[in-house]
């Protein structure tokens, strides 16, 4: 993902989401999935929101890619294409699929870590 500058200054702005002001933040409710400026959400009345990081779009039109990358500011997983964070990571664990989402910390930075190769 090539990352424009502003987005690169807003990940060096603000070094993890809790540090991004009251007033500029927005939620995902995952609810009524509805993104919202304020807590508890305005729809469903939802409590427990999820600060959406400011480099997230939400408009992804992919539907299966080879490859993932991490965003700068949140660290988690985006499409390599268009940069939206609404994605599932899947990993080929011993012959099956997988979310990758229920995996604890070390084994997420293990996937991180892999080199990946392209066979031309």
């Amino acid at each position: 993902m090539d990352w424009s500058a502003e987005q690169k200054n807003l990940a060096k702005k603000y070094m993890k989401l809790e540090d991004i002001p009251e007033k500029e933040r927005k939620y995902k409710c995952h609810t009524c999935h509805l993104i919202v400026n304020t807590k508890p959400c305005p729809n469903c009345g939802e409590t427990h929101l999820e600060i959406m990081c400011p480099l997230d779009h939400c408009h992804c039109s992919h539907e299966i890619l080879s490859g993932i990358e991490y965003c700068p500011l949140c660290k988690q997983p985006v499409c390599p294409d268009c940069g939206c964070h609404d994605v599932v990571q899947i990993s080929r664990v011993t012959g099956y699929l997988q979310d990758v989402s229920g995996w604890n910390a070390g084994k997420q930075q293990e996937l991180k870590d892999r080199v990946r190769y392209s066979v031309a």
